[in-house]
């Protein structure tokens, strides 16, 4: 017996949701690959790799703002 309300399997790599959420971040996004990628992506690597994505950003703009004040 087979049940209809079963999640989708989600077999996306790490390395392919961090490609995504880069492109998100830029905001370049096909709406293909959004809709491709809204059904193989895990909605976990998805929050880890924007917390990763967030860090990198602040973490690049506190660096130019070193550098532009120096």
């Amino acid at each position: 017996m087979t049940d209809k309300h079963q999640a989708p399997e989600r077999n996306a790599s790490f390395g392919a949701t961090m490609k995504a959420v880069f492109w998100s971040f830029l905001g370049i996004r096909k709406r293909s690959d959004y809709e491709k990628d809204s059904a193989s992506l895990n909605p976990v690597h998805v929050v880890i790799a924007g917390l990763i994505g967030v860090m990198l950003f602040i973490g690049v703009l506190v660096a130019l703002v070193k550098f532009a004040v120096s």
